[in-house]
């Protein structure tokens, strides 16, 4: 955010969870107050129990960067779901959708008959095994992926290095914080409207705290297993970006500051 208004940018956000409407506590959505400060895109896009694609947010992203470019200003793009940033990045050629009546079947597998699916038809398993929405894209595309081209034109691409033990201590406190905001309530008051197999409550700490919604688990139990979806997110996040040559990786803002400035005035 500070970023953003040093350079006089404004912000597309990279996440799969906040395209979702009505999910602001669990997926850490900007606030309306930093909102206000900095124009952000990609945010409650659909509602939680519809798909989105990384074909329909490549052809959101591209449309903001012309829109926001064409305004004299920065596009700054930020997030952790490396599909929609390669998407736009190396310029994806993202298959076709799946028939609606097809698509619905897959939805209403569980994990297992999915990864049954796959060996059945013997396509290959993707590298997230446990995500259904993989492996159901798998199986549409009966194991094709898209194509990849050429990385995007004068584009800086900066990537934050942070130790492991101290992000698990930033996604604990964050844990706690949600809380205190009302992440329960929105929980429960969203899984009684959309139902727990709804798309955005695929979400790895909407999912934690199904089991002590339900009273099956306690809230000790519940944050501990938020806090170990959410760790175990971050870490296949920086595995899938830890491929990307083109990322200069810093430690700190200051060392963001510099590249920005140093590429922005090439």
């Amino acid at each position: 955010m500070e970023i953003a208004k040093r350079f006089n940018g404004e912000i597309i956000c990279a996440d799969s969870r906040t395209i979702y409407k009505y999910m602001n506590i669990g997926t850490a959505k900007p606030t309306n107050k930093e909102q206000s400060g900095v124009r952000h895109y990609g945010l409650d896009l659909i509602n939680p129990d519809k798909a989105y694609s990384a074909a329909q947010f490549k052809e959101m992203a591209l449309k903001a960067i012309d829109d926001i470019t064409n305004r004299g200003k920065l596009p700054i793009m930020v997030g952790g779901t490396g599909l929609y940033i390669d998407g736009v990045l190396f310029d994806y050629q993202f298959l076709p959708l799946s028939d609606p009546g097809e698509r619905k079947r897959l939805n209403n597998l569980s994990v297992e008959q999915l990864q049954a699916e796959i060996i059945e038809k013997e396509l290959l398993m993707p590298a997230n095994s446990q995500n259904p929405r993989h492996l159901t894209r798998a199986i549409e595309t009966n194991g094709a992926i898209p194509k990849k081209g050429k990385p995007r034109p004068n584009t800086c691409v900066i990537g934050i290095q942070t130790d492991l033990q101290i992000l698990k201590d930033r996604i604990t406190k964050r844990m706690e914080e949600m809380i205190k905001q009302g992440f329960i309530k929105e929980v429960t008051d969203l899984s009684k409207q959309y139902g727990w197999d709804a798309q955005g409550l695929q979400a790895p700490g909407y999912k934690a705290f199904r089991d002590f919604v339900e009273g099956k688990k306690t809230l000790d139990e519940a944050k501990a297993q938020f806090v170990r979806n959410d760790y175990l997110l971050a870490k296949r996040q920086r595995t899938w970006f830890k491929r990307n040559k083109s990322i200069q990786w810093v430690n700190n803002k200051a060392e963001a500051v510099d590249i920005i400035t140093t590429h922005l005035n090439k």
